[in-house]
């Protein structure tokens, strides 16, 4: 249950309009619901601002449709990420309105009462080091933007081509937060925390050769960067860094 959704309730009840049993039927699930497989967490907008993710990896598409249905029930934005094929061709068939991000593999349904967030914040920017980075940049970009908060994309900026990151130095001076996604040897984060005085949330990703070790590489280079104020995200984890990049540009 978001914000607004509980404001309407309290004063549907202060006005008399309501009567406390059907409150309190429509408050009976905070703070979750137990479904039997998920224990639905519908008191986190409440509590964070923002409503529970749900982690498709690893549920069934039919598990994934039954917690949507469940916050859509409750007024709540359902955002899912790292769906399947399978489940985002089942919640757009049985969700109307739903949108859907096959690249970064989430989807959304937005509540009635969904509005920006960021319109007296900055911008937030999604840098990648190669288009092979593509589906954890969408990954991230979806995140953001379902939390309301405006974000723009530098595509395939990589240290191999320096001068395509430096043709953008006036926009990455410009953004509250960066989030730098690399793979390979992962030194574009460096590179960028070194430019600006803004916070940057760096991104290892799972692309390179063989030595690169499935994004390990890439994550200890990051972790172990020189450049001040840079924190670091796990492997491909797109999703963590714009959640923590929407939390900077609210403050």
């Amino acid at each position: 249950m978001e914000h607004e959704s509980l404001r309407k309730v309290m004063k549907a009840v202060a006005d008399k309009s309501m009567d406390i049993e059907t409150a309190l039927k429509k408050l009976s699930n905070l703070p979750f619901e137990d479904m039997g497989f998920a224990r639905v967490d519908h008191h986190r907008a409440l509590r964070k601002g923002y409503a529970e993710v749900i982690f498709c990896q690893n549920k069934t598409p039919q598990q994934v449709l039954a917690i949507s249905k469940s916050l859509m029930a409750h007024g709540e934005t359902v955002f899912g990420t790292r769906a399947s094929k399978e489940t985002l061709d089942l919640v757009k068939r049985k969700i109307k309105g739903v949108e859907i991000n096959a690249i970064g593999r989430c989807f959304w349904k937005k509540s009635k009462h969904w509005k920006k967030k960021g319109d007296n914040k900055g911008t937030i920017i999604i840098a990648s080091a190669g288009t092979a980075d593509l589906p954890v940049v969408e990954e991230a970009k979806s995140t953001v933007e379902v939390l309301g908060h405006p974000c723009h994309i530098l595509n395939d900026v990589g240290v191999a081509g320096i001068h395509r990151l430096f043709a953008h130095h006036q926009e990455l001076h410009d953004a509250s937060v960066i989030i730098v996604v690399a793979g390979m040897e992962g030194a574009l984060p460096s590179v960028v925390a070194g430019l600006v005085a803004s916070p940057v949330i760096a991104v290892p990703t799972s692309v390179g050769y063989g030595s690169h070790l499935g994004g390990l590489v890439p994550l200890f280079a990051m972790l172990n960067s020189c450049a001040s104020g840079l924190t670091v995200v796990n492997i491909d984890n797109g999703f963590g860094a714009g959640y923590a990049a929407v939390l900077m540009n609210a403050r």
